[in-house]
């Protein structure tokens, strides 16, 4: 089973619609983990038909027992969060660090897993997609994209299928860490601009820490063709691989506007795309 994490430094570079044509291209031999928790959007490409739901606890908070809470106020003073008032815990305040439950003398406070989201397995147009919803507000979001990854496998295995792709969250926090650990291939899609390149580059040094194999699309490259010399010879100098060059098109935004992937709708977009997709095939 092969795994593409496909990445970016920021987000809005045109990470989740480049998934959802690598989908179209990958047609019945994959299956697809949107691992962009804090703010999932594969789904709206995809469509999918949700057929499984998981619930996910993400951090631990703390419940005061009013029976045996004798109302010293050592958790409210203790708390540096401010989540304890009237001596009841506000759960959006609370960070479920335990302080609370370390100084109460009547041993009144526990601290309860909470539901924090759910993770979805669903059927689409291109094969099975997993996914997830993470509550407004809650923690731990890299535990759930571990979660999604973990099932995407789960799905790849029942299936009988060889490759999972995954559409990381932007950045290089960790929900990126948690999408990019043990991938065979990071695909870090960038911009030919000042923070296109610097984001590029703290991607790359992410995938190089973790001993991940990357390469490079540069997506809207004939905007600034000094940008894209400078990201190519970045790449080069680094032994990364260019694997694409996305035209700037309008065929973008009207394939967003009918819910399909750019591949499905044609244009020197979906071109450049496909022969992207043939060089990640023989690089993987």
């Amino acid at each position: 089973m092969r795994q593409i994490a496909v990445v970016s430094g920021k987000g809005g570079t045109g990470k989740t619609s480049i998934v959802a044509s690598l989908a179209s291209l990958a047609r019945s031999r994959a299956v697809y983990a949107d691992c962009d928790v804090d703010a999932p959007d594969l789904h709206l490409i995809l469509q999918p038909q949700i057929r499984e739901r998981r619930e996910f606890f993400g951090i631990k908070r703390a419940f005061i027992d009013c029976e045996m809470c004798t109302r010293c106020g050592s958790c409210q003073d203790a708390c540096r969060f401010a989540a304890i008032r009237d001596f009841q815990v506000n759960f959006a305040l609370c960070e479920g660090c335990g302080v609370c439950k370390l100084v109460c003398p009547a041993e009144a406070v526990e601290m309860r897993e909470s539901l924090a989201g759910y993770a979805y397995i669903s059927d689409t147009r291109f094969g099975p997609l997993v996914h997830a919803e993470l509550f407004p507000g809650e923690e731990a979001s890299g535990k759930l994209v571990a979660l999604v990854r973990e099932m995407a496998r789960e799905q790849a295995a029942v299936r009988n299928l060889d490759l999972v792709l995954i559409d990381g969250s932007p950045g290089i926090g960790c929900p990126v860490i948690a999408s990019l650990t043990g991938v065979d291939l990071a695909l870090v899609v960038t911009e030919p601009t000042i923070t296109g390149e610097h984001d590029l580059e703290r991607l790359l040094d992410v995938a190089d820490h973790f001993g991940i194999n990357a390469a490079v699309c540069i997506n809207k490259y004939d905007l600034n063709p000094a940008g894209s010399r400078r990201i190519e010879d970045l790449c080069q100098k680094r032994a990364v691989m260019v694997a694409g060059r996305l035209p700037f098109h309008l065929s973008v935004v009207e394939a967003m506007v009918l819910g399909r992937a750019v591949a499905e709708n044609g244009g020197p977009v979906a071109q450049a795309i496909a022969e992207m997709w043939s060089v990640l095939e023989k690089q993987l």
